[in-house]
């Protein structure tokens, strides 16, 4: 097939269904796999792709997340304005975040806690908890009593994520207002440096600390995600390219520019899977986004299950953790995420909701 023939992102988001919806849903029990790991052993080491690739599955997912997001997030603006983007992530992200801490805090908690009821309700680490992670998305705060027997203490170990998605919405936000946002070069500007930094970050301080290199990481990906919306008319949706990219990446492994390739590959990958013509069937078009109760409460019950269950191990844990997910995900979605989305269908004029719609992740 020649390049040309080759369609672009414009033309593949031109067809009726896409496969956001299915491949996030994806990430998000990649993630629940990756952790079924460190959750028994307290390692994230213990999973095999950390030796293959130096990241754990649910890093991949992680990164696969942002680059959707990045791509989404910044159509959302493009398309909206900044007062319905804004009222558009707040209902996206707040109300299935809300609903998850105070059901870990006063359902999950009071079930698992060594204290008594009324010991636990009091305790101040009880208020501490429901501060941190809802104000400042800590995923390290514990809970009173509560998987203190576990390899890992804390209650909601994925929400740091959110900490990263927020300031990436603020500054696509802050970006758009300044104009930036009109025209296609600020942004692969912004992807530019930020892939610059991370190369010079790992040539000349390899040992640069976690929340450096996380940081450059994600932002990074979503800026990625960013260019390839940008650049939606120029940029071919191709399997060669894909293949090329992630080649060079696999070349540079334990080299300084390993990461940022990796990170670009993964980026254009995840997107290419996204709108790829396989995926763009009604099939996978899902009605139903669970990926963000997946991801908010897979952490939880795969803890609680590793308390009431101590000697299971991995596999058996992740057996009975990911259907449990994903049934309290489907509650989520009913009963909290959905009626956010109508309530924000209302308010921004929308007749229908899409799953096109980014979730955080």
């Amino acid at each position: 097939m020649r390049f040309a023939t080759v369609p672009t992102i414009t033309d593949a988001m031109a067809r009726p269904t896409n496969g956001f919806a299915a491949v996030r849903l994806a990430l998000a029990v990649a993630v629940v796999v990756s952790h079924a790991f460190s959750v028994t052993t307290g390692r994230v080491e213990a999973e095999p792709l950390h030796a293959w690739t130096g990241y754990t599955l649910g890093e991949h997912a992680v990164n696969g997340f942002f680059a959707i997001s990045g791509f989404l997030v910044t159509m959302s603006f493009v398309r909206r304005g900044p007062r319905d983007y804004a009222a558009a992530r707040a209902l996206r992200i707040v109300p299935g975040l809300l609903a998850a801490v105070l059901v870990v805090a006063l359902v999950i908690g009071p079930a698992m806690t060594t204290f008594t009821v009324r010991q636990y309700l009091t305790d101040p680490e009880l208020r501490v908890f429901l501060l941190r992670t809802l104000t400042t998305l800590k995923s390290t705060a514990p809970l009173p009593g509560v998987f203190q027997e576990n390899p890992l203490h804390f209650a909601m170990g994925t929400v740091w994520t959110l900490k990263y998605e927020v300031l990436c919405y603020v500054a696509v936000l802050l970006t758009g207002l300044l104009g930036l946002l009109r025209g296609r070069v600020p942004s692969l500007l912004v992807a530019a440096g930020l892939f610059a930094a991370l190369l010079a970050t790992n040539f000349v301080k390899p040992d640069a600390s976690l929340g450096t290199t996380t940081t450059l990481r994600l932002a990074f990906i979503f800026a990625a995600g960013a260019v390839l919306y940008q650049w939606r008319d120029a940029v071919r949706l191709s399997w060669l390219a894909a293949a090329v990219l992630a080649g060079l990446a696999a070349l540079a492994a334990r080299t300084p520019a390993y990461p940022a390739l990796l990170y670009g590959a993964s980026a254009y990958g995840v997107l290419l899977m996204s709108l790829s013509a396989p995926l763009a069937r009604p099939l996978f078009d899902l009605r139903e986004d669970l990926s963000y109760g997946v991801y908010l409460y897979g952490w939880p019950i795969q803890q609680a299950l590793r308390a009431l269950y101590p000697d299971a191990g991995s596999a058996a844990l992740l057996a009975v953790s990911l259907p449990l997910s994903l049934a309290v995900a489907a509650l989520s979605w009913r009963l909290v995420e959905r009626p956010a989305l109508r309530l924000k269908a209302r308010a921004l004029g929308l007749r229908t909701l899409r799953t096109i719609e980014p979730a955080a992740p």
